[in-house]
């Protein structure tokens, strides 16, 4: 069955380097970025241990970081190799300050897999959330090193538990040292298929918000455009085309919306932003206010947000928060915002997603599609003490799931 997986993983590589030739951009970046691996890989030293982090993109890093921060102030004498699958995250944390050395991970074949670790040396291997790569994860059994992975969930319809999957659950028995998952039902599921080293240690995002929210600092900008402004604030974080229209209509058919809304897409190349703009006449960009010395025009009810990376900080304006990407592949992270206390509207694909069906129980979140039943979203900006409920929910979701670093990490070094 190895075989049978690395041949797929060698015809996966030629597809990616096949369409990096034919110049697709993410391609071409992760083609470059396995060139550069040996040498960002001689940035390490053999005099002191290496401790590996492994995170698929940007969201998994976030994951991630409570937990490799933390094991660096305890283990100040080790270096930290930091590897990403995609380049979303890659491009932008390779100059993260907190590891010694950031590189794409190289394809999961066997010869690439032996040259990162001679070339490494780990003494401890993490991945994080669902990162299977059974070359790489066999190699380190094989070689004794730990391996860890933490902030999973399993579900029923997973490759693993099909009858055809006996060899991937074999991976998952034989290679990790210990799994750490986020719920119950995920817990269940790997202990009555055999799988003996694991318990539940929730999400480490829950730590990451956390630090995020108790560090935010005001934004110049975004003070101006609320200045002298005293309503309700809706923040729309990583939205998409589908998302934006439906805020547009909710935002026409109903007099309580709020007058001031910040827009945050999830992508900001000129054609999105200017569909943005032609859903909102009274629109200004964060660049353009940002250049400017003055207040935001009385006009302007809307802020576009054209750059990247403010956006976890821009949820404290919010009254209530609403999170993109729940009529596409799935919910962004709604996280960021239930930090602040702020609750939150989603769309209808997030039932992968625990934290949602969570602050939804406890009454904090909301789902809308094409046709919203908004009367709860009206009472969130017009009932204090509805709103009051919902926010408190959001707090205590927050209370309830803070500390999975510490259980991971305690779990590890005993």
């Amino acid at each position: 069955m190895r075989i049978l997986y690395t041949i797929g993983i060698w015809f996966y590589t030629l597809g990616i380097r096949m369409a990096a030739a034919m110049g697709h951009p993410r391609a071409r970046q992760m083609v470059a970025g396995w060139k550069q691996v040996d040498g960002t890989l001689g940035k390490l030293t053999d005099e002191r241990p290496v401790a590996w982090f492994h995170a698929a993109s940007l969201g998994e890093f976030e994951q991630a970081r409570p937990v490799l921060e933390a094991y660096r102030q305890r283990h100040p004498d080790s270096q930290i190799l930091l590897t990403f699958f995609s380049p979303s995250g890659y491009e932008v944390r390779k100059n993260y300050g907190q590891a010694d050395a950031v590189c794409y991970l190289p394809p999961d074949l066997p010869g690439r897999v032996r040259r990162l670790l001679d070339a490494a040396h780990p003494e401890v291997a993490f991945f994080v959330k669902y990162e299977f790569w059974f070359n790489y994860l066999g190699m380190l059994h094989r070689r004794g090193i730990p391996t860890y992975l933490f902030s999973a969930i399993f579900r029923p319809g997973q490759y693993f538990f099909k009858p055809w999957g006996g060899w991937c659950r074999r991976q998952l028995r034989r290679c990790y040292t210990h799994i750490f998952v986020q719920n119950d039902e995920s817990l269940h599921l790997l202990q009555t298929n055999g799988v003996e080293r694991c318990s539940k240690a929730g999400d480490t995002r829950f730590d990451r918000v956390h630090q995020i929210a108790a560090a935010a600092e005001p934004d110049a900008v975004v003070e101006r455009f609320l200045q002298d402004y005293e309503g309700p604030v809706l923040v729309a974080g990583s939205t998409w085309p589908p998302d934006e229209q439906l805020l547009s209509r909710m935002r026409g058919d109903n007099k309580w919306f709020p007058e001031r809304t910040i827009i945050a897409p999830h992508e900001i190349h000129e054609e999105h932003l200017r569909s943005i703009e032609a859903l909102f006449p009274d629109s200004i960009r964060y660049s353009r206010l940002s250049s400017s010395t003055s207040s935001a025009s009385p006009t302007s009810h809307i802020l576009i947000i054209d750059n990247i990376g403010i956006l976890s900080k821009l949820y404290r304006y919010a009254m209530v928060a609403y999170i993109g990407g729940g009529f596409g592949v799935g919910i962004h992270n709604i996280l960021e915002a239930v930090a602040y206390g702020k609750p939150v509207v989603f769309g209808p694909n997030y039932h992968k997603f625990q934290e949602a069906h969570d602050i939804i129980e406890l009454g904090g979140g909301m789902t809308v599609d094409d046709h919203p039943d908004v009367s709860l979203l009206r009472k969130w900006f017009t009932d204090d003490k509805v709103y009051q409920a919902a926010s408190d929910a959001c707090l205590q979701l927050m209370r309830r799931n803070l500390g999975s670093t510490d259980i991971i990490l305690n779990t590890i070094e005993k």
